[in-house]
């Protein structure tokens, strides 16, 4: 009879053990190790803003002669934000590539793309997939009404108004400047005078 107690006691034992090492194993599959890698400097768009910056940086920017930074200046008409696989942003949208010489940024090369910016917003990233820009020349007024309909006036009022554009400007790289700690305190434009930066 004690053997038989002492073989359901060792039963018993051998039993408890597997629980406690099946939980154990349970606990580690449900807590994964997540490694991250300390060199990936890649730049995730979190709002359509940084996507159209980017694709302005990126891709108009590389078309032009090439500075030390480039940086965009988006002036938006319209948004619409119905469809998130294709968000819709009407606007002026400018970039600029400067050299950094000193404490002055010297305008290289840049220029104006109005147009339509799509943008596809997948969980919390977003991605321009395709720019509608204005033609040049002969075609600017047709194909101008043609991507902003009924917003047209509205774009012909910001883009016509270039005061305002380069207060904005002004603003913009002054907080590029500011966000790269960049030793900048002027910019300037071929042939014109160099600009004060305001303190951010």
């Amino acid at each position: 009879m004690k053997k038989n107690y002492t073989f359901i006691l060792s039963a018993l034992i051998l039993l408890m053990m597997g629980i406690s090492i099946a939980g154990c194993r349970n606990k580690v599959e449900e807590a994964p190790v997540v490694v991250e890698d300390e060199n990936d400097t890649t730049v995730v768009n979190t709002t359509y803003f940084m996507a159209i910056n980017d694709y302005m940086t990126n891709v108009i920017g590389k078309q032009y002669s090439q500075g030390d930074v480039s940086i965009p200046c988006i002036m938006t008409v319209a948004v619409d934000e119905s469809n998130a696989d294709d968000i819709l942003v009407w606007g002026d949208f400018w970039v600029y590539n400067y050299q950094v010489i000193g404490d002055l940024l010297r305008t290289v090369s840049g220029g104006g793309h109005p147009g339509l910016m799509h943008v596809r917003q997948t969980g919390n990233t977003f991605e321009v997939t395709r720019f509608e820009g204005v033609e040049d020349g002969s075609k600017y007024m047709e194909s101008a009404k043609r991507i902003f309909g009924d917003k047209y006036n509205d774009f012909n009022r910001i883009n016509s108004d270039g005061e305002k554009r380069e207060a904005i400007r002004k603003d913009i790289i002054a907080q590029y400047v500011k966000e790269h700690k960049l030793p900048v305190l002027r910019y300037q434009d071929n042939g014109w005078p160099a600009i004060n930066l305001p303190k951010k």
